[in-house]
C-alpha cells in the first residue's frame, strides 16, 4: 500500500511539474512581485528605518520570503479549483491509485515551485547587498523553518482549492497571508508601533517566524523564537492537513 501511494504520488508530481514547465511565467510572477517589494523598501523606505547594527536589507528579508511563498500558494488552490472543474479527480477515481496522491502531488508542486522562487529572491538579496556569516546547520535550520511554512501554507490553499466556487474565489484566500507580514517584525521594529498593533504583531505568527529566520542567518541568538515558530508551523500544518483531507473526501464522496 505505501508503495502504491508512492508510485502514483510520483506520476501524478511529474504530471503537475510539466504542467509548471510549461508555464514558467507563474514562478516569475510569483518572485517579481516580492523582488519589486525588496527594491521598494530597501531602497526608497530603508534610510528612514533604524535597525541597529543590521543592514536593512538583511531585516527585510525574512519577511520578503513569507510573502513570497504567500504569494506562490495562490497558484496551488488555482490548479487545484481548475482540476476540480475539469473534471480530473473524478477520472482519477476510476482509476486504481490512492486518492491521497492526487493531493500531495499538489502539495509537493507547490513546494518545489515556492523553493525554485525563494532561490531567486534570495539570489536577487545577494545582488543588493545580502551578506551572513553563518554557518551550513544554519542554512539548514532557515530552510527547515521555510519548508514546514511553505507546506502549512499549501495545505491552506488545498482547502481553498477545494472549497472555492470561481477562480478568483481560489486564489483571493492568499491576500490576507501576503498582507500579514506587514503588521509583524518583517518590515520595523515592533517596538515602534502603538500599543493594541504591537500587541497583534508579536503574538501573531509571522514575527516569530521571522525573528527565527533572521537571528539564525545573523548569527544572533535565536532564543525561544525558533520554538514558537515552529510550534506556529507545525500546528498550522497539522489544522490544515486534517481540514483539506476531511474537506477532499466530502469533495469526491
Amino acid at each position: 500500500m505505501t508503495r502504491h501511494f508512492f508510485g502514483d504520488t510520483t506520476v501524478l508530481l511529474g504530471r503537475s511539474l510539466r504542467h509548471i514547465t510549461r508555464s514558467v511565467d507563474t514562478i516569475i510572477t510569483t518572485a517579481i512581485t516580492p523582488i519589486a517589494m525588496l527594491l521598494l523598501f530597501v531602497y526608497v523606505f530603508g534610510g528612514a528605518i533604524n535597525t541597529g547594527s543590521v543592514s536593512y536589507v538583511n531585516y527585510l528579508l525574512p519577511g520578503i520570503l513569507l510573502i513570497t511563498v504567500a504569494s506562490g500558494i495562490a497558484y496551488t488552490a488555482f490548479r487545484l479549483f481548475q482540476d476540480m472543474q475539469s473534471g480530473i479527480f473524478e477520472r482519477f477515481q476510476s482509476m486504481p491509485i490512492a486518492r491521497s496522491s492526487v493531493l500531495w502531488a499538489h502539495v509537493l508542486t507547490s513546494l518545489v515551485a515556492n523553493l525554485i522562487s525563494l532561490v531567486v529572491v534570495v539570489l536577487a538579496a545577494l545582488l543588493m547587498g545580502f551578506r551572513s556569516g553563518a554557518g551550513v546547520a544554519a542554512w539548514l535550520a532557515v530552510a527547515g523553518i521555510l519548508i514546514l511554512f511553505t507546506l502549512a501554507l499549501t495545505w491552506l490553499a488545498v482547502i481553498a482549492g477545494l472549497s472555492a466556487k470561481t477562480v478568483d474565489g481560489a486564489s483571493a484566500f492568499s491576500y490576507p497571508l501576503i498582507f500579514l507580514p506587514f503588521i509583524s517584525s518583517a518590515f520595523v521594529p515592533t517596538a515602534t508601533m502603538p500599543g493594541p498593533v504591537r500587541w497583534f504583531a508579536e503574538n501573531q505568527p509571522v514575527t516569530s517566524i521571522v525573528n527565527a529566520i533572521r537571528h539564525l542567518y545573523t548569527q544572533q541568538p535565536v532564543g525561544g523564537d525558533i520554538w514558537t515558530a515552529l510550534a506556529w508551523c507545525v500546528g498550522i500544518l497539522v489544522v490544515a492537513y486534517v481540514l483539506a483531507t476531511g474537506t477532499y473526501r466530502r469533495k469526491i464522496a
